[in-house]
């Protein structure tokens, strides 16, 4: 361990570019790590606000929450329950209003006397109380939107006023429009005969009750949200090609070094140092290299992220973080094994020309 941090110590340029090569990969990787996080949880955020076990769509959405609708026949037998049990009217929307720029939204019709508006949180303003009254992510105020604002939704003649901020509501991306259901119908063009586009459940068994109905985990719901496990598996195979990428140039780079210091071994060997002292130097100053540049590249991207702000939908999850961190350092140590191999293959007397 001396010899590795030795060497180090006396190297500071040789080693430096070494740790500032990591340092690259591995911001690079926690970037675009914090932004597959980032882009994925606004897809779902307002769906796991709702903590859902089960959603009933209709069959034939495609299951699809906005290309739902559900009659009040196919509903009737549905068994309701308002602490745990929800009816959603979703539809896609477009925000207008005098002096403010436009915001693609969904808009989430909800009964007041369910549990996902009895939850609701507000970070300013009040609930929906009556039709044309709507409370509103808080992206809106990004946008120049403030409470008591009138906005329009698409073509819709009648104005909604804004009386309530929340945050982290957001659907496959766009900011969520919270209003009631009447609101919902008028928006979709359908009549009082319509009950909902879905039900959101937090019963794990519950059950639709008619054919023309099914019941599907909340992680098939957002599995099949539009563009989501595509997203998802870009950014997987970006990561795990970069993993691949660190651990050759890691590889490389440890691999020219210890070339260079093959004669240098050889005499270590020939005073009788053991080939393991010197692979686990080799293994130890491959660590420490990693590890800075690591942390470096950990400091780098937090910075990154509040620079950013809400301006790009990065986010730093511990969890993804450190596994992120391990499968570095896994790989890294992966790497150093190809030099280590070349020290204990060292015959001293052919290195030194004896």
């Amino acid at each position: 361990m001396f010899l590795a941090l030795k060497e180090i110590k006396h190297y500071k340029l040789r080693y430096g570019l070494i740790v500032t090569m990591i340092v690259l990969i591995s911001y690079l990787i926690f970037i675009l790590t914090s932004l597959a996080v980032g882009l994925s949880t606004q897809n779902t955020k307002a769906i796991d606000s709702w903590k859902p076990q089960r959603i009933v769509l209709n069959k034939d959405s495609n299951i699809n929450i906005s290309r739902s609708v559900i009659t009040k026949e196919q509903g009737k037998n549905l068994k309701i329950n308002p602490k745990q049990d929800a009816y959603v009217g979703n539809a896609p929307v477009v925000s207008s209003a005098k002096d403010r720029s436009r915001v693609s939204a969904q808009f989430v019709g909800l009964d007041p006397h369910q549990y996902i508006y009895q939850n609701l949180k507000l970070t300013s303003g009040h609930k929906a109380q009556k039709n044309h009254q709507v409370v509103v992510d808080t992206q809106f105020q990004q946008n120049g939107y403030h409470l008591g604002d009138k906005i329009k939704l698409n073509s819709d003649n009648h104005s909604y006023e804004i009386v309530g901020f929340t945050k982290n509501a957001k659907l496959s991306i766009a900011p969520v429009v919270y209003g009631s259901m009447d609101d919902w119908r008028q928006l979709h063009n359908l009549t009082s005969d319509f009950l909902c586009s879905a039900v959101i459940s937090k019963n794990a068994d519950y059950k639709a009750h008619n054919s023309d109905l099914h019941a599907y985990s909340a992680k098939k719901v957002i599995d099949e949200l539009p563009g989501y496990q595509a997203q998802n598996s870009i950014f997987t195979f970006m990561i795990a090609f970069l993993m691949i990428i660190s651990l050759i140039v890691i590889a490389v780079f440890l691999y020219i070094l210890t070339m260079q210091k093959l004669e240098n071994y050889a005499v270590l060997r020939a005073q009788g140092i053991p080939a393991g002292v010197l692979v686990r130097a080799t293994l130890f100053q491959t660590f420490i290299l990693v590890i800075s540049g690591i942390v470096i590249g950990v400091v780098l991207t937090l910075l990154t992220t509040m620079a950013l702000g809400n301006s790009v939908p990065v986010a730093c999850d511990p969890l993804i973080m450190s596994t992120t961190v391990i499968g570095l350092l896994v790989t890294s140590m992966l790497g150093a094994l190809i030099p280590s191999i070349m020290i204990l293959k060292v015959d001293p007397a052919d290195a030194i020309g004896g």
